[in-house]
C-alpha cells in the first residue's frame, strides 16, 4: 500500500512538473512575441538606391539620406530650417577677422566601433578630405568639400589648417574669412568617420559605416534595402526611439504607395502628384509637403557641339513649355523658376526676365546659329524619381515633343541614377534633367556649385553644364568672402544676369515634394535639404 501510495505522488509530481514547463514555456513563447511586437522597425520607401557609404565622397541624396543617421557633423541644422545649431561640437568662437574658428567638442561621444571621437578624429577627417596626397583617400573625388572649401590643399583650399588644441578643442584657421563657412560645416558631406574604420576597411570604407549616430549600420542589399539599428550607445540620452531603421528601394511611384497602403512600408517620398488627392483623403495616411529648397533643370553639356553655341542654348529656353510641366506634372506643387536658385532664397533675381515659351522664336535662334533644320539631340534621363522630377520618363518626353517642334530631333536615353550620375559628372551627355537640393540653404551652395568653372572638373563635376564663365567665377569667388548679405546678395544678382544671358541650362521648376506616412507616425518631419534625423520618431500603434 505504501508503494502504491509513493508511486501516485511520485506521478503527480511528474504531471506537475509536465505542465509547469510546458505553462513556462508558453510564457516564454509570449514574452518573446510581445517583445517582436514592440519593437520599433521603420521601414523607408525611395525611389532609388544609395551610391555609396562614405557622406565625404558623394554628392547626392539617397546616400546622405541614410549616412544622416550613422555619421553626425560638428553643426546640424534645425529640424525644420537650415539655421545653424550644435552637433558634435556643442559651443564655438571665430576671432575678429572671421579667420581662426575655435570648436569645444561634445565629451565622451564613441564611435560605433568603441572608439573615441575627439579632436584628433575630426583633424583626420579633414586632412583625408582636403589633403589631395593623404593615404586614405582611395582615389575619390571629394567634390562637395572642393566646392565648399574653393579646392583643395595647396589648391586654394579656403580652410588653411585644422588642428587639436586638446583632446575636446579643435581650431580651424582659415585662408580668409568665409560667409557660410558655419553652414557649410553642417553638410550632410562632413560627417566624422571613425579613423580607426577607415583604417581597417579601406576602400571598402565606401560600403561599410561607422560613425557617431544614431543607429548603426547592419546590412546593405544592392538596389533593395539598407538596414540600420539602434545604436544603444547613442550620446544623446533617450534616443534614438527606433529599434531599427530600413531603406527601402521600390523604383516605382505607384508600387510605393501600394506598399505603404498595404503596410509593407511606413513612409515613402517621391508620390505621384496625380495621387496626392486621394491621399491625402485616405484616413490612415499623413502627407506633409517638404520645403521646396531645390531646382529642377536641364543640364547642357556647353562643351558639345552645337550645345556650345549660346543661341543654340537660348533656343532650347525657347522651346520647354515650364508653366506646362508644372502643371501637367506636378499638380500645384510646383512653380516655374528662372534662375538657378530657388525662389525663397534672399539672393533670388526676380528682374531677370525669362525666357518664354515661344516655339518661333527658338526656331529663329536655330537658323541664326546656323541650324536652320535643327539638329538631332540625345536627351536623357533617370528611371528613377526625385525630389524635382517625380515622374522623370514622362516629363522628358512631353519636353521632347516641345524641342521636335522646334526642329530638334531627339533620342531619348534612359538609365539607372547611379549609371545616369556617373554619365553627367564625366561629362558624357548632351542634356539630361536633373535638379539640386539644397545642402545648407546659402545661395553658394546652388549657385558655386553649379555655375563656377571651378566645379567642372570631368568625372566629379557638380557644375556638370561645364559652363566656363571667367567674369561669373570670379563674381562667385568674391561673394564668399563678404560678410555683410546685402552686398553678397547684390553679387549674386549680378551673376544670375550673367548666367541668365549665356543660358548654360534651363531652370525649370521648384517642388514642394509630398512625403507620406502612415498615421501612426510619430515626430517626423521632412528636412529642406532632403535628408533628416530620424532619432525621434515612433510608432504609435
Amino acid at each position: 500500500m505504501r508503494k502504491r501510495t509513493l508511486g501516485f505522488v511520485t506521478l503527480l509530481l511528474m504531471l506537475s512538473l509536465m505542465v509547469s514547463a510546458c505553462s513556462n514555456s508558453t510564457s516564454n513563447k509570449k514574452e518573446e512575441a510581445d517583445t517582436k511586437k514592440e519593437e520599433q522597425v521603420l521601414i523607408f520607401g525611395r525611389g532609388a538606391d544609395s551610391y555609396a557609404m562614405d557622406p565625404q565622397n558623394v554628392n547626392e541624396i539617397e546616400t546622405w539620406r541614410v549616412t544622416k543617421n550613422i555619421y553626425e557633423t560638428l553643426v546640424e541644422y534645425d529640424k525644420e530650417t537650415t539655421d545653424v545649431i550644435p552637433a558634435l561640437a556643442k559651443e564655438w568662437t571665430t576671432s575678429e577677422d572671421g579667420k581662426v574658428w575655435t570648436f569645444k567638442l561634445q565629451e565622451g561621444v564613441k564611435f560605433h566601433d568603441g572608439t573615441d571621437f575627439n579632436a584628433d578624429a575630426v583633424v583626420y577627417n579633414f586632412e583625408r578630405m582636403m589633403d589631395k596626397n593623404h593615404p586614405d583617400r582611395f582615389e575619390g573625388t571629394f567634390s562637395v568639400y572642393r566646392g565648399m572649401f574653393n579646392g583643395f590643399k595647396g589648391e586654394g583650399s579656403v580652410i588653411e589648417e585644422v588642428k587639436a588644441i586638446d583632446q575636446n578643442t579643435v581650431q580651424f584657421t582659415l585662408a580668409k574669412p568665409q560667409a557660410n563657412f558655419l553652414s557649410n560645416l553642417g553638410m550632410h558631406a562632413f560627417g566624422i568617420i571613425s579613423p580607426e574604420a577607415i583604417k581597417k576597411y579601406g576602400a571598402k570604407i565606401n560600403e561599410q559605416a561607422v560613425g557617431t549616430g544614431p543607429f548603426i549600420f547592419e546590412s546593405w542589399k544592392t538596389n533593395d534595402s539598407i538596414t540600420l539599428v539602434k545604436n544603444e550607445n547613442y550620446w544623446k540620452k533617450g534616443l534614438p526611439k527606433l529599434d531599427k531603421l530600413i531603406y527601402k528601394v521600390i523604383p516605382d511611384n505607384s508600387a510605393r504607395l501600394t506598399a505603404l497602403k498595404n503596410g509593407e512600408i511606413d513612409i515613402m517620398v517621391s508620390l505621384n502628384p496625380s495621387d496626392l488627392s486621394s491621399v491625402k483623403n485616405d484616413k490612415n495616411l499623413k502627407v506633409t509637403l517638404r520645403p521646396p529648397l531645390n531646382v529642377g533643370y536641364l543640364s547642357i553639356n556647353n562643351l558639345k557641339e552645337p550645345l556650345n553655341n549660346s543661341k543654340v542654348r537660348q533656343a532650347i529656353n525657347h522651346a520647354i513649355d515650364k508653366k506646362g510641366i508644372a502643371d501637367a506634372f506636378f499638380y500645384g506643387l510646383a512653380e516655374p523658376v528662372k534662375n538657378m536658385l530657388p525662389s525663397s532664397s534672399w539672393a533670388y533675381n526676380n528682374d531677370v526676365e525669362d525666357y518664354d515659351y515661344d516655339v518661333e522664336k527658338a526656331k529663329q535662334l536655330l537658323a541664326e546659329a546656323g541650324y536652320p533644320n535643327g539638329f538631332e539631340l540625345q536627351f536623357s534621363v533617370t528611371s528613377n524619381s526625385r525630389i524635382y522630377m517625380q515622374q522623370p520618363i514622362k516629363m522628358v518626353e512631353a519636353m521632347k515633343t516641345s524641342l521636335e517642334k522646334a526642329g530638334i530631333k531627339v533620342k531619348v536615353v534612359s538609365l539607372e541614377w547611379a549609371a545616369y550620375l556617373d554619365q553627367i559628372r564625366k561629362g558624357e551627355h548632351s542634356i539630361g534633367l536633373i535638379g539640386w537640393v539644397g545642402d545648407n540653404g546659402d545661395p553658394d551652395n546652388f549657385l558655386y556649385s553649379m555655375l563656377s568653372k571651378n566645379n567642372a572638373v570631368k568625372g566629379a563635376a557638380q557644375n556638370h553644364t561645364f559652363y566656363q564663365n571667367d567674369e561669373v567665377s570670379d563674381l562667385l569667388m568674391q561673394a564668399k568672402s563678404v560678410m555683410d548679405q546685402k552686398e553678397r546678395a547684390e553679387i549674386y544678382k549680378k551673376v544670375q544676369e550673367l548666367v541668365h544671358n549665356d543660358a548654360p541650362s534651363v531652370p525649370l521648376v521648384e517642388v514642394k515634394e509630398p512625403v507620406v506616412t502612415a498615421s501612426y507616425i510619430k515626430g517626423y518631419f521632412p528636412h529642406p535639404t532632403g535628408a533628416e534625423n530620424m532619432y525621434e520618431v515612433t510608432i504609435e500603434k
